[in-house]
């Protein structure tokens, strides 16, 4: 054998050792837990978590982005997109609160089940009934579907959806709350949103205040 053919053996053997040393302590303790790796939900749980590793630097990008300009001139949209997805869903959910609520076959079969926690708390935004649920995820999606919004933008919308309807629900107002960081009053928050739920025909819209404005349907909280 020539000594060419006897250095790249070498080097592979050298290389398949330097993986195993990496490779085997991993190996090792992946068997340790057969448990998880071998549970029907793992496979799940991994494809979550892979995705939003491979999400989170991008997040972070964005948050950055309004205040490094070489970020932005490489940005395709976001801000926009995100801001226009929560205004429409503020308005599809505006006419559905105020129908499922004039309609009193609408109300009783389908919304009243949420009203059965007067006094708010978080885990109350999500008892709602199957067809309140599946209406307002099927706004979500045409939303995003209409505005051919970019993978990372549906992500940063629903993420902040579902975090603005928990606060909605929480029954906390603090100083830090998203109704006193929006000046003018546009955002109603957990003020806005807990006051309908001690006061049924009021405050219809889930977040902004405009079209309760337009509609007379808006019932400032009293000062504390």
């Amino acid at each position: 054998m020539s000594s060419s053919n006897s250095s790249q053996l070498h080097s592979a053997a050298a290389g398949c050792s330097s993986g195993q040393m990496f490779l085997q302590p991993v190996w090792d303790r992946l068997r340790t837990r057969e448990a998880l790796t071998q549970s029907p939900f793992f496979p799940v749980i991994f494809a979550i978590t892979t995705y939003v590793s491979f999400c989170l630097p991008f997040v972070v990008l964005d948050l950055l982005c309004p205040w490094v300009p070489a970020l932005r001139r490489c940005k395709i949209q976001l801000l926009g997109h995100v801001v226009l997805c929560l205004l429409l869903f503020d308005a599809e959910f505006f006419a559905w609160h105020v129908l499922h609520h004039r309609v009193p076959w609408l109300y009783r079969t389908f919304h009243k089940v949420h009203h059965q926690n007067a006094p708010s708390f978080a885990l109350a935004t999500q008892y709602v009934s199957a067809w309140e649920l599946f209406s307002l995820g099927f706004f979500d999606v045409v939303n995003v579907w209409l505005l051919q919004c970019h993978p990372l933008t549906v992500l940063v919308f629903h993420t902040l959806n579902i975090w603005l309807s928990v606060e909605d629900h929480s029954g906390y107002d603090f100083p830090w709350s998203t109704h006193r960081l929006v000046p003018f009053g546009w955002y109603g928050g957990v003020v806005h949103h807990d006051l309908h739920h001690s006061h049924f025909n009021y405050n219809f819209a889930p977040y902004f205040t405009h079209w309760d404005r337009l509609w007379g349907t808006l019932r400032p909280p009293r000062a504390r």
